[in-house]
C-alpha cells in the first residue's frame, strides 16, 4: 500500500500548489492567459489520473493475492490433496489423480465438476496451470503433492525465478516440467533447476527474459544430462572460438 500512500501524497502536494495558483491568479483583477489555465487543468486532471492507476494497480495485486492464499481451511476440512485439488480447480487449471485416467478441470467460465471431491486422500500426480495466474504464494498449495510427476505453467504470467526456486520441493517426483512462454523467467532462475535431478522433460520453449538461449540450452544439458530439453521459438546461433583464433559461428537445432 506504499505506493498508493506515496502517489496520494504527491497528488495531494500537487493540488496544494494548483489551489495556490489559482487563488493568486483568482486575487488578481486579469484572469490568467489561456495557455495557462488550459496547463493547470491538464496538471490536475493528470494526478488525478495517476492516482487511480495506482489505485487499480494496487487493487490488481490484491486480486492475485486474494486467489493464491493458502487454502488452509480447506485442508483442515477435507485434508490436503483435496485442497490442492480446489485450488487447481478455482484457478481454472486441471489435474489428474494418481491412478485414475479422468482429468478435472475448470471450464472457460470457472466451473467444474464437484466429484472430485469422492477422491480424498488420493495425491495428484498431473496438473496443468498453464495461463493461469498461479504464483509463488499459490504454489504453496501444491507444495504436499509429492507423487507430482508432471507440471504444466505454459503460458503463466507471474511464474518467475523464485517460483523455479521453489520447486526444489517435487525434487523426488517430477519428471516433466512445462514453463513455455513465461515472460519472467530469467536465465538465473533457470539455473535452480538443477535440483531437479528426477526430470525427464523440461520445455523452455520461447522465454523471452532469456538472452542466450543456445548457451542456456547447453548449461541445462549439462545440468540434466538424463534430462530431453525442448527449446523452440530462438535463434539458437552461438559463436565459438576456433582452433585459428577466429569466430566459427554453430547453430544448434532441435
Amino acid at each position: 500500500m506504499s505506493a498508493v500512500f506515496m502517489s496520494l501524497h504527491r497528488c495531494c502536494q500537487r493540488s496544494a500548489l494548483l489551489l495556490v495558483a489559482r487563488r493568486r491568479w483568482s486575487s488578481s483583477s486579469a484572469s490568467p492567459p489561456l495557455h495557462t489555465r488550459l496547463l493547470l487543468y491538464l496538471t490536475q486532471r493528470f494526478y488525478d489520473v495517476e492516482m487511480l492507476l495506482s489505485w487499480r494497480s494496487q487493487l490488481m495485486r490484491n486480486q492475485l493475492q486474494k486467489k493464491n492464499f493458502y487454502y488452509g481451511y480447506t485442508e483442515n476440512l477435507y485434508g490436503r490433496d483435496i485442497a490442492s485439488a480446489y485450488y487447481i480447480l478455482s484457478m481454472r487449471g486441471g489435474f489428474r489423480y494418481v491412478g485414475q485416467s479422468e482429468w478435472f478441470r475448470a471450464d472457460w467460465k470457472g466451473k467444474f465438476n464437484w466429484d472430485f471431491l469422492d477422491h480424498k486422500d488420493t495425491p495428484l500426480e498431473e496438473v496443468d496451470m498453464s495461463y493461469t495466474v498461479i504464483n509463488y504464494t499459490g504454489l504453496g498449495n501444491l507444495e504436499q503433492q509429492r507423487s507430482l510427476r508432471t507440471l504444466k505453467l505454459q503460458g503463466c504470467p507471474e511464474v518467475n525465478d523464485w517460483f523455479l526456486a521453489r520447486l526444489h520441493v517435487f525434487q523426488d517426483s517430477l519428471e516433466e516440467l512445462d514453463i513455455s512462454h513465461c515472460p519472467h523467467i530469467t536465465t538465473g532462475g533457470l539455473a535452480a533447476l538443477r535440483n531437479l535431478k528426477g526430470l525427464k522433460r523440461l520445455d523452455v520453449s520461447s522465454l523471452p527474459g532469456i538472452s542466450s538461449p543456445g548457451l542456456v540450452v547447453i548449461l541445462l544439458e549439462e545440468m540434466l544430462p538424463q534430462c530431453q530439453i525442448t527449446a523452440t521459438g530462438y535463434d539458437h546461433n552461438l559463436r565459438q572460438v576456433g582452433g585459428d583464433g577466429e569466430e566459427e559461428l554453430v547453430q544448434r537445432q532441435r
